[in-house]
């Protein structure tokens, strides 16, 4: 039997990285193995950097694989070679890390060799960390929604920036949503990015209200939520190009909007996505022509009148922001499962659905509440149920949760 390598080097714009475990299994469904890995993301590495490169980074390692534990790494691993750039960014927290800023090939593969697997940039550039370049409109289908809702109000945001003077890049998210990045002049805060795009979300909601909304408590969401909290400092989202962890190993795909119309997520993939680029280059080319101005999105804030939406729970009080209490509509959910794994508090859902037949009987796909939740590393799931569709007399109490994996809650 011939015997596994157990590194590969390769040499990338004259330098030397050395590809440990080479064969390791990542996607075992699909068969990609770590360099598979590394060799996609050189061969679709000049329009990767357009999107992650020239940026703070933070690392999403899959070490064993999508279907092993993942973990969020902000700061750069001591042990890394001369050449790769860092810079220290301040959080929300008050902690600071230093994170990897990739602006070449090598970086690339030298990320993908510690398996991240996903390219997760932050929305400003390294010469400037305290004023975006980039307001990121992310679209979050809610459960029951199919992609072609998602395309409809992706059509919706199009229209929307382009009556304010903006132009909106679109790509799959490589999931179930979308994404349409809009470069942006790099003069306002934060806090103002994320005004502006609220700004944004209301105004597809007031154009398409029974497809799209902007409310940031999920039990009230219908359709497809206009996440703009994706523009709050210490908030990364999937860049182009990113590989996710599914089965089939999708990629999030930039896009003309002329494809928007007729594509589908699963028609880009690790091992579709170099042939595409081979053949009509990088949809998102042109990006950095221009940069956008945000007074226009800030105006309409000012003129819809709502004030600040409720932020993140881990951010402090912001002025203005409303107070962080749920609808009257909340004492309607129970908790179902906390687990590590989405896969267990999914089981747990069906195991309570078998004991309340009548109750799951009466559930919308809406009513169930998939919270991906972010701890420090690593993420965990909470399942909730909306009760509003269940008839009073039979809708149940408050029972142990199961599983019951306590310690997440404060990961």
């Amino acid at each position: 039997m011939k015997k596994a390598l157990a590194q590969e080097r390769l040499v990338v714009g004259g330098r030397e990285i050395a590809v440990s475990n080479p064969g390791k299994l990542l996607f075992p469904k699909a068969g990609h193995t770590k360099l598979d890995v590394v060799r996609y993301y050189l061969e679709v590495a000049e329009g990767a950097l357009r999107g992650a490169g020239g940026r703070p980074n933070m690392l999403v390692r899959y070490p064993d694989g999508i279907e092993g534990e993942f973990f969020y790494q902000k700061r750069a691993p001591k042990s890394r070679p001369g050449w790769i750039e860092v810079v220290e960014l301040r959080f929300p927290s008050g902690r600071s890390a230093e994170e990897v800023v990739p602006r070449e090939p090598a970086a690339l593969v030298w990320m993908a060799n510690l398996a991240c697997l996903e390219l997760h940039p932050h929305p400003v550039r390294a010469e400037d960390l305290e004023h975006p370049d980039e307001l990121r409109v992310d679209l979050d289908p809610v459960q029951g929604v199919e992609w072609p809702q998602v395309r409809e109000v992706a059509r919706v945001v199009h229209a929307a920036l382009q009556d304010l003077g903006l132009a909106g890049w679109p790509k799959t998210s490589g999931k179930r949503g979308m994404h349409v990045a809009v470069r942006i002049e790099r003069r306002w805060s934060f806090d103002e990015v994320r005004r502006a795009a609220l700004a944004l979300a209301r105004e597809v909601e007031r154009r398409a209200p029974g497809i799209a909304t902007s409310k940031w408590w999920k039990e009230e969401r219908h359709g497809v939520f206009v996440d703009y909290n994706q523009n709050a400092k210490d908030r990364t989202v999937a860049s182009a190009y990113s590989i996710r962890p599914t089965a089939d190993a999708r990629v999030s795909a930039p896009l003309s909007w002329d494809e928007v119309e007729s594509c589908d997520p699963g028609d880009f993939t690790l091992a579709s996505m170099p042939r595409r680029f081979k053949q009509i280059g990088d949809r998102h080319a042109g990006i950095d022509d221009g940069a956008g101005s945000l007074e226009g999105l800030l105006e309409l804030f000012d003129r819809q009148g709502l004030g600040d939406a409720p932020w993140p729970p881990h951010y402090k009080k912001q002025s203005g922001e409303p107070r962080r209490v749920r609808p009257s509509r909340a004492k309607l959910l129970i908790e179902i499962a906390r687990a590590k794994k989405q896969a267990d508090a999914l089981a747990g859902l069906e195991r309570w659905k078998k004991r309340h037949p009548q109750v799951a009987a009466h559930l919308q796909p809406a009513d169930v509440l998939v919270d991906a939740m972010r701890g420090r590393y690593t993420t965990w799931t909470r399942i909730r149920v909306n009760l509003q569709h269940v008839p009073a007399d039979v809708r149940p109490a408050q029972e142990p949760l199961d599983p019951d994996e306590k310690t997440l809650s404060s990961s």
